[in-house]
C-alpha cells in the first residue's frame, strides 16, 4: 500500500514538473515570437494549421514522427547507461547507406518484400556497428563519446557524398538530388497518396515498446541503470561497465539505423546527402524533454514533428524565416535543462 502511494505521489510530481516546464516553454516561445516581429497567436495558428490542418498535413507530420521516434527510442538505451550519443546522426546515415546497398543489389530480385525486410535488417546492423565504433573509441581509446560521435557523423556524411557522386551516381550525371530512385516495388506501401506508411508507424511503436520492456523488465536494462548510476559500484558488484557501454550504444545505433532505412524506403526512395534530416539531433531534445521516460517520448516527438512540418507556413504566410522553429526548439531544451538543474540543486540543498 505504501509503495502504491509513493508511486502515485511520484506520478503527481512528474505531472506537476511537466506542467511547470510546459508553461515556461510556452511563455518563452511567445517572447521569442514577439521579438521576431511575429504576431504570436497568428504564428501558432499557422504552425498548427500547417501540421494538422488536413489529413495530408497530418500524414506529413506522422511521416516525420516515425524516424524521430525511432532515433529517440534508441537514445533511451545510451542515456540509461549515462552516455551522450551525439553520433546518432551518423548512425541514421549508416543505416540508410546499408539499406540502399541492399536495395541496389536486390532490384532484380523477384520478391520485393524480402528485399525491403533485408534492407531494414542490414540497416539495424550497420547502425549498431557505427555506434559500436564510438563505444570502442570510448572504452578502448579513452575518447569521450561526444567527440567520437561527432567525428563519426562527419565520416558518415562524407561517405554518403562519395557514394552519391562516385560509385552510386546516376548514369551520366552526379547530382545532389541523390542516387537513382528505386522502383516503386521497393517502396514501403502507404496511403494518402503514399505519404504515410502504416508499417513505419508499427515499426516506431514496436521500437518504443521494446525499449520500454528491455529497460524496465530485463536484467540487461537493470545493468544499464546500475552502470549509468555508478560505474565503479556496478563494477564492484560484478558488472562490466565497458561492455554495457558498447551494448547500449549498439542498441541505440541499431534503432537509429532503422530510421535511416525508413528514410530510404518510405520517404525519399533513394539515398540523398541530407538523408538524416537532422532527426538524430532533434531526438536528443525529445528524450531530454521527456525526462527519459518512454511513455512521454511519442507525444513530444509528435509535437516536434508538427513544429517541423508546420513551420514551413511561417515564411509563406507571415514572411518569417522557417529557421525560427529551430530557435524555439533550442529554447525549449534550454528551459528544460534549467528546470532540471534547479530541481537537482533544490534536492541537494
Amino acid at each position: 500500500m505504501v509503495g502504491f502511494r509513493n508511486k502515485i505521489r511520484g506520478m503527481g510530481q512528474s505531472a506537476g514538473e511537466f506542467l511547470i516546464i510546459g508553461g515556461l516553454v510556452f511563455f518563452v516561445t511567445i517572447v521569442i515570437l514577439v521579438m521576431a516581429g511575429a504576431p504570436p497567436l497568428a504564428a501558432l495558428y499557422h504552425i498548427l494549421k500547417g501540421s494538422l490542418g488536413s489529413w495530408t498535413k497530418i500524414a506529413q507530420a506522422l511521416t516525420a514522427w516515425i524516424p524521430l521516434t525511432l532515433c529517440a527510442a534508441g537514445l533511451l538505451y545510451s542515456f540509461r547507461v549515462g552516455l551522450w550519443n551525439i553520433g546518432v546522426e551518423g548512425q541514421v546515415v549508416a543505416g540508410a547507406i546499408a539499406a540502399t546497398a541492399v536495395m541496389k543489389l536486390g532490384v532484380t530480385f523477384e520478391i520485393p518484400s524480402m528485399i525491403i525486410l533485408f534492407s531494414f535488417v542490414a540497416a539495424f546492423f550497420a547502425g549498431s556497428l557505427w555506434a559500436g565504433l564510438a563505444g570502442l573509441l570510448k572504452t578502448r581509446g579513452g575518447v569521450n563519446e561526444i567527440f567520437g560521435g561527432l567525428g563519426l557523423n562527419f565520416v558518415a556524411h562524407g561517405l554518403t557524398l562519395w557514394l552519391i557522386f562516385g560509385p552510386w551516381k546516376r548514369a551520366g550525371v552526379a547530382s545532389m538530388s541523390g542516387t537513382e530512385p528505386f522502383p516503386e516495388l521497393l517502396w514501403l506501401s502507404g496511403f494518402l497518396s503514399n505519404r504515410l506508411s502504416p508499417s513505419g508507424i508499427v515499426l516506431a511503436t514496436a521500437a518504443l515498446l521494446v525499449a520500454g520492456w528491455v529497460l524496465a523488465r530485463t536484467r540487461f536494462g537493470l545493468s544499464l541503470k546500475a552502470v549509468g548510476s555508478n560505474p565503479r559500484a556496478a563494477y564492484l558488484h560484478g558488472l562490466k561497465p565497458d561492455r554495457c557501454f558498447i551494448y547500449a550504444m549498439a542498441m541505440a545505433g541499431g534503432t537509429a539505423g532503422l530510421a535511416g532505412a525508413f528514410q530510404v524506403a518510405g520517404v525519399y526512395h533513394r539515398l540523398i546527402p541530407i538523408i538524416s534530416s537532422n532527426y538524430g539531433y532533434l531526438a536528443l531534445l525529445v528524450v531530454m524533454l521527456s525526462g527519459y521516460r518512454v511513455g512521454v517520448v511519442p507525444a513530444i516527438a509528435f509535437f516536434f514533428a508538427c513544429l517541423n512540418v508546420g513551420s514551413i507556413q511561417l515564411p509563406m504566410m507571415l514572411q518569417l524565416d522557417s529557421s525560427l522553429s529551430g530557435i524555439i526548439q533550442g529554447t525549449m531544451v534550454l528551459v528544460t535543462l534549467l528546470a532540471h538543474g534547479w530541481k537537482s540543486k533544490r534536492y541537494k540543498v
